[in-house]
């Protein structure tokens, strides 16, 4: 599979607006799938991200939901190219996701922040030992949380809220945390483009 993004300046947000430029700068993703454009002046997060899986192969992605990832899964839901797969626990999610992969090339999962990314560790772990391009979104707190010193629920009852990253770098090929809408369309493609590069589909 011959995966290239295109610009990723021209996907670049101008503002803390949800929406991207104003002058309908595109930015695509071509496959073995047909190619595929997403519009930038009208992509929020969530629906870039919709956009891209569909891109890249992904139809069916697998979930738990919870109130730290509803507004994505929304966005995921909206996408007709795309089935949300509900799931009992994130580790059967996880274990969903890395069979899917396993017959599709690529997969997906979402999940919710600490107990849902610290239950999923060990299906990402298997899927990393095996070099299986899984992708995996876990949905966090608001930006305006970071640094507040404030315990969450879902949490492991300390204001760190760094922790479960640090668990995810030893077993996957790249992480980031979207905190700010400018670098938000970049850091999915990169995540998405270094999971497909690493992981041997490119």
């Amino acid at each position: 599979m011959d995966t290239k993004i295109g610009s990723l300046d021209n996907c670049k947000p101008v503002s803390n607006d949800v929406c991207s430029q104003a002058n309908d700068a595109v930015s695509t993703i071509q496959g073995s799938v047909s190619p595929a454009v997403v519009n930038c002046s009208k992509a929020t997060v969530g629906g870039h991200l919709a956009k891209r899986l569909v891109q890249i192969g992904v139809n069916d992605v697998f979930s738990v939901p919870g109130d730290f990832n509803l507004t994505l899964l929304d966005h995921l839901i909206a996408e007709p190219g795309l089935n949300l797969i509900g799931c009992c626990n994130e580790l059967n999610a996880g274990y969903a996701a890395d069979g899917y992969t396993r017959s599709h090339g690529v997969g997906a999962c979402v999940v919710i922040f600490t107990v849902g990314g610290l239950s999923i560790l060990n299906a990402i772990a298997g899927a990393y030992s095996e070099s299986l391009p899984l992708i995996y979104f876990v949905g966090g707190p608001n930006s305006n949380d970071y640094g507040t010193n404030r315990i969450l629920h879902h949490t492991v009852g300390l204001p760190d809220f760094s922790q479960e990253l640090r668990c995810f770098q030893t077993v996957t090929c790249y992480q980031a945390v979207i905190n700010n809408l400018e670098d938000a369309h970049e850091m999915i493609d990169t995540a998405i483009l270094t999971a497909l590069k690493v992981l041997g589909m490119t």
